[in-house]
């Protein structure tokens, strides 16, 4: 593109964008694509840190050099061994920074990547290799190789299987099979055989090209397919970075599966914009104490982690002595007098503010230190509801915690509150390049050059996905009030209809549940019933320790929600809830769901979240109890 014909500019912290966001083409620093963006990333930074990982313990730094070296031979080796362009290579491993180095090197050489969850199971992954006429798998080790080799025969179109880690592979000996090494070395052949190759790929780029294949998480029915251009992408980059701006001295920490699309942009994309660091926590089981050692700029969570946080603090704040305890509480009551303001974009009188700043220098300081927030200048939950209360705890102890808003199908963003325009309760305000409405029948509605392509070969789940004007459908019910925020009230396809015919969102409702340190996650019934009951989860740390302390006999988990004193406990939680919703939206009875679940479990998604449907379906039987 001739440099004349470039639009008028804005620069944020030093990175050029459109002036006016959304318009075509969408420029990041003069590329309109991700991989034009990732080599004059690497090219420009060489050998500043891009990437830091853990090695024996120790962490490692790795520079954009070696970001580019790494995609460069991958990308050049896949296309040695038969990927053509658009073609699809699925990636199944946990965060590490060979996820990104594949991801780029299959979007150079103009392949589709797509990422598979290392929860699924040996079926759902012959399912999606199938779906996406996968030509490549990446595994990261021994476990989750056993998967496809389950299902060998069932996915003839794979031409082959990248291996990561050979702990415990070294007498392997299988014809598809390759170690990531061998891979590397048939990348360096083919670019002393063929040198400029790489960069002649990506030079054929176009913003319009498919580069990300992200399967939904299937609340309802099978994954489909969602397909997002460089444009997509490069429309979220610039939509981020003005309302969540990132700087070259940030630190990240990443730990959220790079299947999703919000870790995707948080700890990939955005950092091809900002220039910033991302550290791979060693396992989503070590991200606590990756966090401490990391101490990030900024952290992007989904609400159950936000909410783990908060219960561990309960814990100690109840395990310190008397007099520690007591200075928590002050400290406590201070930070939320202050955070009434500050959530309100309120300024905060002079009182206020002095008494938080002892309070801070002598309890909350140590405390954000010790949680590795010391320096969060931000953080950012999606993915899921959130509790107010819960928003409004962590500005309390110092944290300007910010709720945001995005679907695969919107690349991963659409609205989003800041620390400076925030209004508790809303997802925030539509980001520029962005439009958001409300149609007749309470949906939320989204356009711009963020929306995704459409469903992978399936054309008549993209036309449901669009209005005939254009807009995508979320599927997501709402408001907007007169300054542009957007609060949720539930999904189109949740809504309760009593037996009386009133119209009911649990969302609002299984929300505030989930605030309770004892509850971590609620789902509410009801549709075509004479009242609301509620199927709950427990959170097994909290609910424990409350046994322990009172000498409550337990052997198991199922025990553990047996037991009267517990549900007695959750009852006092419910009760508590109740009260601050109208009769009609009251929760009559209640059962606790005494098995703990992971995402390998039908009931929840990868990102955590219940599927409402098979939660139902499973335990019809609680369900059928409560309405005797």
């Amino acid at each position: 593109m001739d440099a004349n014909t470039l639009p008028a500019q804005t620069v944020i912290n030093g990175v050029t964008f459109n002036a006016t966001p959304g318009q075509r083409p969408v420029l990041v620093d003069g590329t309109d694509t991700i991989v034009g963006l990732f080599e004059k990333r690497c090219k420009d930074l060489g050998s500043q840190t891009a990437h830091r990982e853990k090695d024996f313990g120790i962490w490692k730094s790795y520079s954009w050099s070696d970001y580019w070296n790494h995609a460069k031979w991958i990308g050049l080796a896949l296309r040695k061994l038969g990927l053509q362009r658009g073609e699809v290579v699925s990636i199944l491993s946990e965060d590490r920074k060979e996820w990104a180095y594949f991801d780029m090197g299959i979007q150079c050489v103009g392949g589709i990547a797509a990422g598979v969850y290392t929860t699924d199971s040996a079926n759902q992954l012959a399912y999606l290799v199938n779906d996406s006429d996968s030509r490549f798998l990446i595994v990261e080790d021994e476990e989750q190789l056993d998967k496809y080799l389950q299902i060998e025969g069932e996915v003839p179109g794979l031409l082959n299987v990248i291996i990561l880690e050979d702990e415990g592979l070294h007498d392997l000996e299988h014809h598809r099979c390759l170690m990531i090494d061998e891979l590397y070395e048939i990348g360096r052949q083919a670019e002393r055989d063929e040198p400029g190759a790489f960069e002649a790929e990506i030079a054929k780029a176009k913003p319009q090209d498919t580069v990300l294949l992200i399967y939904t998480s299937g609340t309802t029915g099978m994954p489909k397919g969602a397909m997002l251009s460089h444009e997509n992408v490069m429309a979220a980059i610039e939509a981020g970075a003005h309302r969540l701006p990132t700087q070259p001295t940030d630190e990240q920490l990443c730990f959220l599966p790079l299947c999703h699309i919000l870790e995707r942009d948080v700890s990939i994309y955005f950092p091809l914009a900002s220039k910033s660091t991302v550290n791979f926590a060693e396992s989503p089981e070590t991200v606590f104490a990756n966090l401490q050692e990391v101490s990030p700029d900024t952290f992007t969570a989904v609400p159950r982690v936000w909410e783990k946080i908060y219960s561990q603090v309960l814990i100690m704040a109840q395990e310190a002595t008397p007099a520690g305890r007591a200075a928590f509480g002050m400290a406590l009551k201070a930070g939320m007098k202050r955070a009434e303001y500050l959530v309100e974009n309120k300024s905060v009188p002079a009182g206020v503010a002095a008494n938080f700043w002892l309070w801070d220098r002598l309890v909350l300081r140590n405390l954000r230190r010790m949680l590795g927030m010391d320096k969060l200048r931000r953080g950012g939950t999606g993915a899921a509801p959130i509790s107010p209360a819960l928003l409004k705890w962590y500005w309390a102890i110092g944290v300007p915690l910010v709720e945001g808003y995005g679907m695969t199908e919107t690349s991963g963003i659409a609205t989003i509150n800041t620390p400076e325009e925030n209004k508790l309760g809303t997802i925030g305000k539509a980001v520029p390049g962005i439009d958001v409405r409300i149609a007749d029948d309470g949906e939320i509605q989204v356009h711009g050059l963020n929306n995704f392509q459409g469903y992978w070969r399936n054309n008549e789940k993209t036309a449901e996905a669009f209005t005939a004007d254009g807009w995508l459908r979320t599927g997501d019910i709402g408001r907007m009030d007169q300054d542009g925020y957007v609060t949720i009230t539930g999904r189109l396809k949740d809504i309760i209809i009593t037996a009386g015919g009133k119209n009911i969102t649990p969302a609002e409702i299984e929300s505030r549940l989930k605030f309770s340190h004892y509850i971590s996650d609620a789902v509410i019934i009801g549709d075509r019933r004479k009242f609301l009951t509620a199927l709950i989860m427990i959170d097994q740390e909290n609910v424990e320790k409350y046994a322990q302390d009172r000498k409550v006999p337990f052997s198991n988990f199922a025990s553990l929600c047996a037991a009267k004193d517990v549900k007695d406990l959750i009852a006092a939680e419910v009760d508590a809830v109740n009260k601050e919703f109208a009769r009609v939206e009251q929760i009559k009875d209640f059962r606790l769901i005494d098995v703990l679940l992971t995402a390998e479990d039908d009931e929840l998604t990868a990102t955590m979240k219940l599927k409402r449907s098979f939660v139902e379906k499973k335990h019809s039987h609680l369900i059928e109890d409560m309405y005797k």
